[in-house]
């Protein structure tokens, strides 16, 4: 029986060195994975960049931007206007239909005229709006268009994966190869 026991302790010490083993060998893979992984991963490139910094400090954004303030002040003084000779007709329609000038159809004439003058004054606001936004996106954005054309040239002279708007969160630049469209795609049979 104490060899029986002496076996058992032997086969024991096997199983227990055997575990050992696997676990050496299984943890040395995966500290050579674990090094490949970040070999890879320091091998890729990332930079970053504040776009609304750099945007404020160019000369060519300062006066676009003093244009289109310029655009802006000529297109509310004429909303300014409008809105001046709406408040004396109101006010001068006020005071007379208080006297008791108007008949009730006067009345109802001029308040359909005042109505009328005061839906011009709001598509004129709607219309500086747009006028306003349409000269802002034409003055902006080539200036827009040259800053991208200057980032993605960068990016691709030195070797940057990603390059990041910290303004924003955004992707300013992304390495044509690292696009997975066209693989979902077909994966997707499109």
């Amino acid at each position: 029986m104490i060899m029986i026991g002496a076996n058992r302790a032997t086969f024991a010490s096997l199983i227990v060195n055997d575990r050992i083993m696997n676990f050496k060998k299984n943890l040395g893979i995966s500290l050579l994975l674990s090094l490949f992984a970040i070999c890879s991963i320091s091998a890729q490139k990332f930079g970053y960049l504040n776009s609304a910094q750099l945007l404020a400090e160019l000369t060519e954004v300062k006066a676009a931007d003093s244009e289109i303030e310029t655009f802006s002040k000529q297109m509310v003084s004429k909303g300014e206007t409008m809105v001046k000779s709406f408040e004396q007709k109101y006010k001068q329609y006020a005071q007379e239909a208080q006297s008791g000038e108007f008949s009730p159809v006067q009345v109802q004439q001029k308040e359909s005229e005042l109505a009328a003058e005061q839906k011009k004054i709001q598509e004129y606001e709607v219309e500086v709006s747009n006028k306003i936004a349409q000269k802002r996106e034409e003055l902006l954005q080539p200036i827009l268009d040259k800053v991208k054309n200057i980032v993605d040239q960068v990016g691709k002279e030195k070797g940057y994966t990603m390059i990041f708007d910290t303004s924003t969160g955004g992707l300013l630049f992304a390495d044509e190869s690292e696009d997975l469209m066209t693989e979902v795609k077909s994966r997707l049979g499109m």
